[in-house]
């Protein structure tokens, strides 16, 4: 399973949340179950940001 504070702990480097979400999508390629236990602090996370970042990872 993925958890979201998992990608953001291993990927520092993320400046904006466009940048998660490409990072999302990347590894839904080798992960089967995504859950969402963080809100992430990004300047520019949308307020529809858990259905974008489901999104991605479906």
């Amino acid at each position: 399973m993925l958890y979201l504070s998992e990608i953001l702990i291993q990927n520092p480097n993320l400046d904006s949340f466009e940048d998660l979400v490409s990072t999302v999508k990347e590894r839904s390629k080798s992960e089967m179950f995504f859950r969402i236990d963080v809100k992430p602090q990004y300047a520019d996370t949308p307020e529809d940001w858990e259905d974008r970042l489901e999104a991605a990872f479906t």
